[in-house]
């Protein structure tokens, strides 16, 4: 597993799954399976990515510091959310949790070629399911 470091010298995983399925100079794809009240531990992204729901599902995110799972995903079937990181620095760590009642699946693919942005952009995505803060 690839790690990062941030600010603090700390060093985070920057794997977002579970599973390679398949790399290249180009793109990097991932797998992330959760069964009910699963986690994902923190890890940080370094690279712009896309984020394919399969079957849908209900997650909570977390990230480090925050007290509350504050991220809210609502996914139905073909949710697709893209993340600009930019290149200024990585993102926040973070982790997530299956919040549903089964098992959830997304692919996670990682665009490796230096971002378009400097700067981190908001999540952006298809409509086939809602982002939500609670916190």
């Amino acid at each position: 597993m690839t790690t990062s470091g941030d600010a603090d010298g700390h060093e985070w995983p920057s794997a977002p799954g579970d599973t390679l399925l398949f790399e290249n100079e180009r793109v990097r794809v991932w797998r992330m399976t959760l069964e009910p009240g699963g986690m994902f531990d923190f890890h940080q992204h370094r690279h712009d990515h896309v984020v394919i729901w399969l079957d849908g599902g209900v997650s909570q995110g977390q990230e480090l510091g925050d007290q509350d799972w504050g991220l809210v995903q609502d996914a139905g079937p073909g949710f697709v959310l893209y993340k600009t990181v930019g290149t200024a620095a990585p993102m926040r760590p973070h982790r997530i949790r299956n919040d549903g009642d089964r098992a959830t699946g997304h692919v996670i693919v990682e665009l490796l070629e230096p971002s378009p942005s400097r700067e981190e952009e908001p999540w952006v995505h298809n409509g086939h399911g809602a982002l939500r803060r609670t916190s």
